[in-house]
């Protein structure tokens, strides 16, 4: 659910169709250089380009494919020594797993509060939710969670002077996957923000069959049916583990689905995606972002239990749509959060 769902149906079919190829090389001129070396038992590639950006494919066993991690790398990380460790931001993109967006969109490798910190941007498989998926009872492939903490994490630790002081944000499923993954894995973490995420999966089970079914992918395959298989929503959902967070710092930020500040004049109602809404619970009138109000009420709604559960909970709730635009703005909200507890 990271692009406006307007565009949806263009960026999933070729996501898509990207997901069937191995991947694809920076976009950019200045990254676009030879193959510097292979190394390691699971990075295939490592290309290194401009304003410290590196990309690593990485041959992932628990995705069952190659897969991309971009690096944004601190001052004198080009010099390190063995030994050199530097505090880690993990930057998780939304549901259609464009890892790049964080360099592309929002110009993180040139944010000087971000000199002397390690930025990782994994990719993510089209709607992966940062799970290991259920797939029947069957496991395997997808393992989003895997590969993220169990194979990526490590291979940073032991190869790129990735330190074990970590904050992690996300944008859209990637708000579910920081505070997911922050609260499956205690102590990983040390502060974790949501940008309109997707929090609270077991309030709006319909809203997740209905963005799967729209890209024509099983919607049960993720963590089983809702009712059958409801243990495992919850082990996987951030509002029932909210005591797992307790004493650390969260950020919640989302719209409310009307037209913002942020928002264009001419700005056009999201595509319809039936079954979205909850007959029960409508949306209002001037609503033009549906996704982004499930997304807020799924925020406030862990918000309130996370306070209860005493983890140190901060909010910005606003109107607005589910656009990038509010993202960036959030992300630099968020910054000071994030890094205070990677600088002690």
């Amino acid at each position: 659910m990271r692009v406006r769902i307007r565009r949806a149906r263009a960026v999933v079919v070729l996501a898509a169709l990207a997901a069937l190829l191995p991947p694809a090389g920076p976009a950019s001129p200045a990254d676009r250089v030879p193959v510097a070396r292979v190394v390691g038992e699971r990075v295939v590639s490592e290309r290194a380009g401009a304003s410290g950006l590196v990309d690593l494919t990485v041959d992932s066993p628990a995705l069952g494919r190659r897969a991309a991690v971009r690096l944004a790398t601190p001052d004198g990380w080009g010099e390190r020594r063995p030994g050199d460790r530097w505090p880690v931001l993990y930057l998780l993109p939304g549901g259609d797993g464009d890892h790049l967006s964080w360099t592309r969109d929002y110009g993180v490798q040139d944010l000087p509060e971000l000199r002397n910190v390690l930025v990782v941007m994994p990719e993510m498989p089209l709607f992966g939710f940062y799970t290991n998926w259920w797939n029947g009872g069957a496991g395997g492939p997808p393992g989003v969670e895997r590969f993220h903490l169990d194979e990526v994490r490590p291979l940073l630790e032991r190869e790129y002077g990735a330190g074990t002081r970590r904050t992690v944000a996300g944008e859209s499923q990637g708000g579910f996957g920081a505070l997911s993954y922050s609260a499956r894995r205690p102590g990983m973490f040390r502060a974790a923000a949501s940008f309109s995420g997707y929090v609270h999966p077991l309030q709006h089970p319909h809203a997740v069959r209905a963005g799967m079914d729209h890209l024509g992918l099983d919607w049960k395959a993720i963590w089983g049916d809702p009712v059958e298989q409801r243990a495992n929503w919850v082990a996987h959902d951030p509002y029932y583990l909210a005591e797992r967070l307790r004493g650390m710092p969260v950020r919640l930020s989302a719209g409310d689905g009307t037209a913002g500040v942020l928002d264009p004049p001419d700005v056009e109602p999201d595509e319809e995606i039936p079954g979205l809404e909850d007959p029960a619970d409508p949306f209002d009138d001037d609503v033009i972002s549906p996704t982004e109000t499930l997304m807020e009420r799924e925020s406030r709604a862990v918000a309130d239990r996370l306070r209860k559960a005493g983890a140190r909970v901060t909010t910005h709730f606003y109107p607005g749509t589910h656009s990038p635009a509010y993202w960036e703005r959030e992300l630099h909200h968020a910054l000071p959060m994030l890094l205070k507890p990677l600088m002690g």
